[in-house]
């Protein structure tokens, strides 16, 4: 039996596309998330810019980009709506007036003590099958991020 690479590329199913398998991931992690999002008033990309700033408090806006892989055009809105709720401050940095340094208020931190309370999504793998899906879906981003280098 051929595995799905060697299909011809007349033969191929939307089902045997690996960025539709990702994409469709996402989606169901969107879905699995939306109550806790709820709970926390919270949209999914503010969701991981607080989880980021949670695990380093105090970072750039330009830092904090890279992390989460989204441009200016894109962070910057979010950064300010998040703001406007009370959950972080936006200080240009005293060292480098160029740079804007995003740190967590007492209600971002809190954010975390009600998250952390909250039920987790649960993704139905074992501990091992999720550490090799993780690694595999970083890898395959990381191959990716490269490819698009590589063909600039």
């Amino acid at each position: 039996m051929k595995s799905r690479d060697q299909l011809a590329p007349e033969n191929l199913m939307l089902s045997d596309y690996l960025c539709f398998a990702v994409y469709s991931a996402n989606l169901a992690f969107g879905k699995a998330y939306k109550p806790i999002l709820e709970e926390l008033g919270l949209t999914y990309p503010q969701y991981i810019a607080i989880i980021a700033l949670w695990e380093e408090d105090n970072q750039t806006v330009s830092g904090l980009g890279a992390k989460l892989f989204l441009e200016s055009n894109t962070l910057t809105p979010m950064l300010k709506k998040l703001e406007a709720m009370g959950y972080l401050e936006r200080q240009r940095d005293p060292g480098d007036e160029r740079q804007v340094r995003i740190s967590l208020t007492k209600s971002g931190r809190r954010l975390r003590e009600k998250a952390l309370k909250m039920n987790p999504v649960e993704t139905g793998l074992a501990p091992d099958e999720f550490a090799k899906i993780q690694t595999s879906v970083v890898a395959l981003r990381n191959n990716l991020i490269k490819s698009v280098q590589n063909g600039e």
